[in-house]
């Protein structure tokens, strides 16, 4: 039997390097891997400066579909544009992260299936390392990569303030809540798909969330996971929506559409 016990983040990461099948069969399912309070005081790392607002100049038309966004950054940053997009009328934007080991292209794939349904524009960052900063130790490269990104986005699409979100599968997921939660002045949607840890720098306005798990996950167990914070989230007044379902480590399409539609509420 393994004792209960707190995963730090290194142990995340060690634990990660494992791989699913290696998971299933670790302490891991015995660890709490999430962190309630803040980290060690509000760093100034962690917050994100863009904001959007009026450009400098008249915005032209972007191009819908999916390509590179031009930006001085250390990693690839991908762009989607919906159809129907036009620059007289403010879209929502989401920010969405992939999972350890993956790409910006997998980060933006469930997301960017439902855009041009509901108009969202995506932008998806490639994390510097294997995973993103603080699950290595510390924010840093990711934020500053992502600020830049968003920066971007900002001077070249008509964003709608009200409806911008941070979003991530996996280790992503546990990102978005944790980063979301740090720049709840800028995001006002978080949407974590099977996260497992929760260690915001700060706590910065009441942003609403969605969070999804599977009850057969066996790379990041339920239990320890999305079952231990959603109520602990809750309590500290967020608006959790929360969904579970019949499944492993995924995100199902109903799920991505349910995120979607959730992004898009009033």
């Amino acid at each position: 039997m393994h004792r209960s016990s707190t995963c730090t983040r290194r142990d995340f990461v060690r634990f990660g390097a494992l791989g699913a099948a290696s998971l299933a069969g670790t302490s891991l399912g015995a660890c709490r891997l999430f962190e309630p309070k803040t980290s060690s005081g509000d760093s100034p790392a962690a917050h994100l400066v863009s904001r959007p607002g009026a450009a400098t100049g008249a915005r032209g038309p972007l191009t819908p579909g999916l390509e590179p966004l031009d930006v001085d950054t250390s990693q690839e940053v991908l762009l989607y544009v919906p159809t129907g997009y036009t620059p007289d009328r403010p879209a929502p934007l989401a920010v969405a992260l992939h999972g350890a080991g993956q790409s910006a292209r997998t980060g933006i794939t469930p997301l960017m299936a439902q855009a041009d349904a509901v108009g969202l524009i995506v932008v998806a960052p490639q994390s510097v390392g294997s995973t993103w900063d603080f699950i290595r130790g510390t924010y840093g490269p990711d934020v500053a990569n992502m600020d830049k990104a968003l920066a971007r986005v900002f001077r070249d699409a008509n964003v709608d303030p009200a409806r911008i979100a941070l979003t991530g599968f996996s280790d992503g997921a546990s990102y978005a809540l944790s980063l979301g939660l740090t720049n709840g002045d800028l995001f006002t949607r978080l949407v974590a798909f099977s996260p497992c840890i929760l260690s915001p720098a700060a706590r910065r306005g009441k942003p609403s969330i969605f969070v999804s798990h599977g009850t057969r996950d066996g790379v990041l167990p339920i239990d320890s996971c999305s079952r231990r914070f959603v109520p602990s989230l809750r309590a500290d007044g967020y608006a959790v929506t929360y969904r579970e379902f019949d499944g492993p480590h995924m995100v199902p399409s109903a799920i991505a559409a349910e995120a979607a539609a959730f992004i898009m509420r009033a």
